[in-house]
């Protein structure tokens, strides 16, 4: 069994699944122990960690509470993993092989080196074991803020070094990017700058490395009353001279660069069933693809997934690549200086690629995954997008919206941060409830929603939803502009249709309560809705029009629509999302289409429920009960309709052709 400390705290079995360890104390406690890096710790000390100033009234029997629970999820997951936390006359003891033991043993066979090529091969490699802030979420704690801060030292030593080996092997250019963000983070240290202006130099920028100098001399005066030591200003003063020696540069050799995964600013709610399946899943498939609408939170769950891997992950963000690009972000993401390198550089080495958004450059980036897939035995492909890439071997996993009680707790955690005073209760749990439920449990709708709690409270919240593309109109500046508004979200899928899967879409917003594949061919298909447009309400129909949407080709419109996660299928049955159906409504709308969609799917409903009734007294009577019972809503709405429109022939037909439904089921039907 192994821990890991180089980023968030995770525990993996020697095959490499993630072990689940329940409950917050128990956790802590975890790292509490992992912290003293196999020292006893006293029992009165684990209480401080746990409790702090607030332990519980027998603070003794509830230590050994958690130390039980973590020895029996150790014990669960592994033979042997319950004896690995020991009690002795000192205290407890957690003897573990830790991530960062690795990598502090890789460090030291790198400075021993016989070589910068050797070196270099061995840092990245140690490098690459870290996933985030050591500790995580615990590195400002009391009993891990030393260790923490000791192993980001280690880290940013071993940083500096690998520079160093990669400009001994002429890699100036490749390392003028990293090193000039390790500068924006660390700007006072003088290392990082000598080895920015070393790097800008061997480059031929040789104003720049000067700028970089000056720049570290400002700030060391402002901040400290001092100049730069004396190895930095005699790099300087052989940088004016000119110094050949210091851009002399051997053949470059591909190298990976340590992989650092993004830190999201907020806790992921929910989804503990989705990492459970999709741990073990990636474990053992090459390449994963999660798809689903836009909002639904693919890329928190896939970058989740990757910090609980044991192998390095490496994100490439496809949302602002062109189809020509989908290489040269991926290979930026390895850090190699194109495609050709990628192979090379990761050899049989196990890594993560994940390929984020990539619905827009679906092709490109499937024909690259499938070429990495083929060279690079040892990596594996998480894809995330509103479609599959549709390779081969590839296994597609929907992502499905928040269940409700997730929903409501990411909307009171994210409305209690933007509302001082807002606290989910008795008094708002049903108005919050609704809000969640009528913008479908998406989590960016969630977030955008609750923004807005501080300005107009929960219930006026839910009374503008209605209108919830005006009202959720301005997001948190940090995201990217697709998610800026729910609007914007809701573009980026239509910009990725063609017109006839964009009318397709549209016309099936008029079905509220969703649709069969039969109700979806007679509103979308351009063959008129009266009683003599050949369409079968059972069959769907045989005629084609001679313009416009065929009946044919309804079937794989919806099909390509389910695909790009704008319709949802559900046995026999099409839903669209509230969200995805207000959207689409609005584009109808602006097609002008709007009366004569309605009026085929009124039409749709009538003839269904006279055919229903045609056949109630056949062997056929239980079927069209449960047909009539899935359908009462859409019949509702069409009765609503013909009613609103003052069509009373219509009206009476629905109505009077459920009139034996309703004596039969005992549920009420339209009237």
């Amino acid at each position: 069994m192994r821990f890991g400390v180089l980023g968030p705290v995770r525990v993996w079995t020697d095959d490499g699944r993630p072990v689940r360890v329940p409950e917050l104390k128990v956790r802590v406690l975890l790292a509490a122990l992992l912290a003293r890096e196999g020292r006893p710790v006293p029992p009165w000390r684990l209480v401080d960690d746990l409790w702090d100033a607030r332990p519980p009234g027998k603070p003794t029997g509830a230590l050994r509470a958690k130390v039980s629970q973590l020895r029996r999820a150790l014990g669960d997951a592994e033979p042997g993993g319950r004896e690995l936390v020991a009690a002795g006359a000192s205290g407890y003891v957690l003897e573990a092989a830790t991530d960062a033991g690795d990598f502090a043993e890789l460090v030291r066979r790198a400075r021993t080196a016989p070589g910068p090529a050797r070196a270099a091969d061995l840092l990245t490699e140690a490098l690459a074991l870290w996933r985030g802030p050591a500790f995580s979420p615990y590195e400002d704690a009391p009993f891990a803020r030393a260790t923490a801060a000791r192993l980001e030292e280690q880290r940013l030593t071993a940083l500096e070094e690998l520079a160093r080996a990669r400009l001994e092997l002429g890699e100036h250019g490749p390392l003028v990017a990293e090193l000039t963000d390790l500068v924006g983070a660390h700007p006072v240290r003088e290392r990082l700058t000598g080895l920015l202006m070393r790097a800008l130099y061997g480059s031929g920028r040789q104003s720049e490395a000067l700028a970089a100098y000056r720049a570290l001399r400002v700030r060391l005066r402002e901040e400290a009353g001092l100049d730069p030591g004396p190895e930095l200003a005699g790099l300087q003063q052989r940088i004016l001279a000119g110094d050949e020696a210091l851009a002399a540069a051997r053949p470059a050799v591909p190298r990976l660069r340590p992989p650092r995964l993004p830190v999201p600013l907020t806790p992921l709610v929910g989804r503990a069933a989705e990492l459970a399946e999709l741990g073990p899943l990636l474990g053992g498939e090459r390449l994963v693809t999660l798809t689903g609408p836009g909002g639904v939170g693919k890329t928190r769950l896939a970058l989740a997934l990757l910090g609980e891997r044991p192998e390095p992950g490496y994100v490439a963000e496809l949302a602002g690549a062109g189809g020509g690009s989908v290489a040269d972000v991926v290979a930026t993401a390895f850090g190699v200086p194109d495609e050709d390198r990628i192979a090379a550089a990761l050899g049989d080495a196990p890594a993560v690629l994940l390929l984020d958004n990539a619905e827009h450059v679906v092709e490109q980036a499937a024909k690259l995954a499938d070429r990495l897939l083929r060279a690079a035995p040892g990596l594996r492909v998480l894809a995330t997008g509103r479609e599959p890439l549709g390779v081969a071997g590839e296994v597609v996993r929907a992502v499905a919206p928040l269940a409700e009680a997730d929903a409501v707790r990411l909307f009171a955690d994210r409305a209690a941060a933007s509302a001082p005073g807002f606290a989910l209760g008795a008094g708002n749990a049903a108005e919050v409830a609704e809000v969640c439920r009528r913008l479908d449990g998406i989590p960016l709708a969630l977030e955008l929603a609750a923004s807005r709690v501080r300005g107009l409270g929960v219930q006026g919240l839910a009374a503008g939803l209605d209108d919830r593309f005006r009202l959720l109109d301005e997001g948190p500046r940090g995201l990217p502009e697709r998610q800026r508004t729910l609007r914007a979200a809701l573009e980026w899928s239509w910009r990725l249709l063609d017109d006839r899967e964009r009318a397709a879409l549209r016309r099936l917003a008029v079905h509220g309560a969703g649709c069969t594949l039969s109700g979806a061919i007679y509103v979308c298909a351009d063959t008129g809705a009266g009683p003599d447009a050949g369409v079968s309400i059972e069959a769907g129909g045989e005629q084609a029009p001679p313009a416009g949407l065929t009946a044919e080709e309804v079937p794989g419109l919806l099909a390509r629509l389910v695909d790009r996660s704008l319709v949802s299928r559900d046995g026999e049955r099409f839903r669209l999302l509230e969200t995805v159906a207000a959207y689409a409504w609005e584009r109808l709308e602006e097609a002008g289409e709007t009366a004569e969609v309605l009026r085929r799917r009124d039409d749709y409903y009538v003839r269904l429920a006279e055919c229903a009734e045609a056949e109630r007294a056949g062997h056929a009577r239980q079927r069209w009960i449960g047909r009539l019972d899935a359908e009462i809503a859409n019949l509702r709405e069409a009765l609503d309709g013909a009613t609103r429109r003052r069509e009373t022939a219509l009206a009476t037909r629905i109505s009077g052709s459920l009139a034996w439904y309703e004596a039969a089921s005992g549920r009420p039907t339209p009237h």
